[in-house]
């Protein structure tokens, strides 16, 4: 085994003078923060890349990297494979946590609550707006399903690209009657900011009241040690 590889932490941290009044306020900036600098620095790729853990029925759990769809003062959403592992598993629990990471930056943002189901609309509206290829894929792939190889996957694909052609329509291919997206409707959320000595900052929004991420009413600051 190498020796350990040890960084010092030199983010800027999250103090409680600094934090926005609600979490979607807070969540926002961060991912606004992350977005332009990689923009400008290009050493935040896929800054809206989340990581969704579910727990299947014998109680273990899974993680997975999905891009986040969707972000408002509902919660950070995502499109999949309704009949996929973690659509199986949130189907059977409810129960769902999700991570943003910025390790350039020294941040990250905790989500964790209940799954809830997007609209059809909001499928719907997504689904159209993607290429027409990657629209071809969600039929061809039975996510998480196994498969005897490459060539099997790429001929779905052909079927499917054949028996839904591109027309440059946003309508030119339907949408899977399997597919859908999840938001998390959050209990809590935590912003963790890097800091030397590994004295980081962990402040945690945790719910109170039934109101959106944006209402204050509804939510609790606390901090917890790193």
């Amino acid at each position: 085994m190498t020796s350990a590889r040890r960084v010092d932490y030199t983010g800027e941290g999250l103090s409680e003078e600094q934090v926005a009044p609600t979490p979607w306020q807070q969540a926002r900036l961060w991912v606004e923060e992350a977005i332009a600098r990689q923009e400008a620095q290009g050493d935040v790729p896929e800054p809206t890349a989340i990581s969704v853990a579910t727990v299947d029925a014998a109680g273990m759990p899974n993680v997975r990297t999905v891009l986040m769809r969707f972000f408002d003062d509902r919660g950070p959403g995502f499109v999949t494979a309704t009949t996929s592992a973690k659509g199986q598993e949130i189907a059977a629990t409810g129960g769902i946590a999700a991570a943003l990471t910025w390790p350039s930056m020294f941040r990250a943002i905790r989500f964790r609550g209940q799954a809830q189901a997007l609209t059809r609309e909001e499928v719907q509206g997504y689904f159209s707006s993607r290429p027409w290829a990657s629209r071809i894929s969600a039929w061809a792939s039975q996510q998480s399903q196994p498969v005897e190889g490459r060539a099997e996957l790429e001929a779905a694909y052909d079927r499917y690209a054949a028996q839904y052609p591109d027309h440059g329509h946003p309508d030119d291919v339907p949408v899977p009657d399997f597919w859908g997206g999840w938001r998390v409707a959050c209990d809590e959320v935590e912003f963790w900011g890097g800091r030397r000595n590994r004295l980081h900052d962990r402040l945690v929004f945790t719910r109170t009241g039934r109101g959106t991420l944006d209402d204050a009413a509804s939510w609790t600051l606390s901090r917890r040690q790193p």
